[in-house]
């Protein structure tokens, strides 16, 4: 029987956060130490509280940090177009009745690692502002990761600006600290999660699971659908997120390749912009995996399994 992957989530919910929360707490090959929240789709007051209200919604027994409330330097950029003003618009769902844990997100992460004797997988699917302050406040951590399995960034394009991804956008000098470690590292960037669409048929069938927790997350993926069906022009919603999770759970879900990649900090119309060396001599040696390719039906199949285990 093979050990459990023992990992920390930091997300910034975020519709697509909220999925990959209920995804990685559905997974009897996940050991969720525990989940971090940064400041990203919407500030930090509302990514903490929305985290809570999906922890409560599917009793989910983990203990949630709240991080940084803003970029290492810059000022925060929100996303309400995307995800409306809470940052987790649709369904109202009720004030939860906890609070995070007291601990900073950050201490948490580096006591985790440190503690642990196996190996951590962090999955952060915001702006990494949080990983890269673990990292930076405490270096003794860095052999003690397993891989930081990242949903961010893009190997061609963006989504926020022409030529960056909202993460990276977010807090490029954090993800530029990130990039430059040794640690194992696979970003799950635009070029595979713009692949792995959820249609309007996949979201009727997540209604109709017949628990509440896919009834209330079926939900929340229509609001999220109307915003890339009417803004972006997409057949349906991209799950970005989740798919950094369900790498991470079933690696073969992707293919990827190992590449040089660099932020773009300083750039007048590309900060942010992930600058992948294709051509393998311009960067020196390969420091990502960069995920390519997506199988969406096995991806698909899989989060519909996980919202299927909760409880009727």
């Amino acid at each position: 029987m093979k050990k459990k992957i023992k990992a920390i989530l930091d997300c910034d919910p975020g519709h697509d956060d909220a999925l990959a929360i209920l995804v990685a707490s559905a997974s009897s090959r996940l050991n969720l130490a525990g989940i971090t929240v940064v400041a990203g789709n919407q500030t930090l007051d509302n990514t903490v509280n929305n985290t809570l209200k999906i922890v409560e919604l599917a009793e989910i027994d983990t203990a949630v940090y709240a991080g940084y409330g803003k970029p290492l330097i810059r000022e925060l950029t929100t996303a309400p177009e995307v995800h409306g003003e809470s940052g987790l618009d649709g369904p109202i769902l009720p004030d939860p009745g906890t609070a995070a844990a007291d601990r900073h997100a950050v201490r948490f992460i580096i006591d985790t690692v440190r503690q642990s004797e196996q190996k951590i997988t962090l999955i952060p699917t915001g702006p990494l502002t949080n990983i890269a302050a673990a990292l930076l406040g405490a270096p003794d951590i860095h052999d003690k990761i397993e891989q930081i399995c990242f949903m961010g960034g893009a190997a061609r394009g963006g989504n926020w600006s022409p030529a960056a991804e909202f993460n990276i956008l977010v807090d490029p000098e954090a993800a530029a600290f990130v990039m430059q470690t040794d640690i194992p590292k696979t970003m799950i960037g635009l070029d595979v999660t713009r692949k792995a669409l959820l249609y309007p048929e996949d979201i009727e069938k997540i209604k109709n699971l017949g628990n509440p927790v896919a009834r209330v997350a079926g939900e929340l993926l229509e609001y999220y659908l109307q915003y890339h069906l009417e803004k972006k022009k997409m057949p349906g919603c991209p799950l970005h997120d989740p798919l950094a999770v369900a790498a991470v759970l079933e690696p073969d879900i992707i293919s990827s390749r190992p590449y040089a990649v660099k932020v773009e900090t300083a750039g007048r119309h590309t900060t942010g912009s992930t600058v992948v060396d294709f051509d393998g001599d311009r960067f020196g040696r390969p420091n990502v995996n960069v995920a390519l390719e997506v199988d969406r039906e096995r991806f698909v199949e899989l989060v519909l399994e996980s919202l299927h285990s909760y409880k009727s």
